[in-house]
């Protein structure tokens, strides 16, 4: 990141954004982040999916992701009110800016690792915005009627080839079993709140995430049956990504989406 991070910024020269974060800017840019890194995770598989019409399904996928995070990026910049947009947010921050979970910047790895990767999160974000549609919060109430539908197929399209995968050839099972054991430890984070979002949850703004963990159990053992998958045991679970502390993935990701934007900034097209 190096090479980047001495850009003009808005027209003015710095390394990154400056952000005074609340705990509500720090819950929508942490979904916003979730939705733009997973969703440029599944566009770099444009040109090279196994088969014509899941390269058109994951474009699609990424589609809906991407536009969910400029909703909650807009919707950043009204909250903290100092002009800046979606470009600001998703190309002028630098790593340690970010609060995505640590799952969705894993690098895609095999076309497995890609759908298993996709229902982790899937099952989380599905009941996580169902919920947030009668939350206290008019503007991600509005966002949630949105991306609920959107995830509710996002989850059923990854549950369904996670099964195909799970029970369908050795080679196919095992890839899937790889996968299995390499991103199950990231799924803990995505349950953990800090004293900042556990205020707003008992606020009534959003939701405890720790109140969607049966419901995400619940779906997990539904699919891992079909799939003949058995769930890892282990206690290893990290975590950091919600405060800005992430795997070198990140940064490398970063370096790719954020590198047009920087080297042209101001730009408009």
């Amino acid at each position: 990141m190096s090479g980047i991070c001495e850009q003009a910024v808005g027209g003015k020269v710095g390394s990154a954004l400056t952000l005074a974060e609340t705990p509500l800017l720090s819950h929508v840019l942490a979904r916003a982040d979730d939705a733009l890194i997973l969703g440029h995770r599944l566009s770099e598989w444009t040109g090279h999916a196994p088969l014509l019409e899941e390269e058109l399904a994951l474009a699609n996928l990424a589609l809906d992701l991407i536009g969910q995070a400029r909703l909650l990026y807009e919707y950043a910049g009204a909250i903290e009110g100092a002009g800046h947009g979606e470009g600001d947010f998703a190309y002028f921050r630098d790593p340690p800016q970010f609060h995505n979970l640590l799952l969705v910047e894993q690098p895609n790895g095999d076309f497995a690792m890609t759908m298993l990767r996709h229902f982790l999160y899937a099952a989380f974000a599905d009941p996580y915005w169902r919920a947030m549609v009668v939350a206290g919060d008019a503007t991600l109430a509005a966002i949630a009627a949105k991306a609920e539908k959107e995830m509710a197929y996002h989850l059923r399209h990854a549950a369904g080839w996670v099964i195909r995968l799970g029970d369908g050839t050795e080679e196919s099972h095992r890839r899937l079993a790889v996968a299995l054991d390499t991103l199950w430890p990231f799924t803990g984070e995505m349950f953990l709140a800090d004293a900042g979002e556990a205020a707003l949850s008992d606020a009534g703004t959003v939701i405890d995430p720790a109140a969607l963990r049966p419901r995400w159990e619940a779906t997990i053992a539904r699919v891992f049956a079909e799939a003949n998958l058995t769930r890892p045991g282990g206690e290893w679970a990290p975590s950091g990504g919600r405060a800005g502390r992430h795997s070198e993935h990140l940064g490398h990701l970063l370096a790719t989406m954020q590198h047009l934007a920087r080297s042209h900034p101001g730009v408009r097209w």
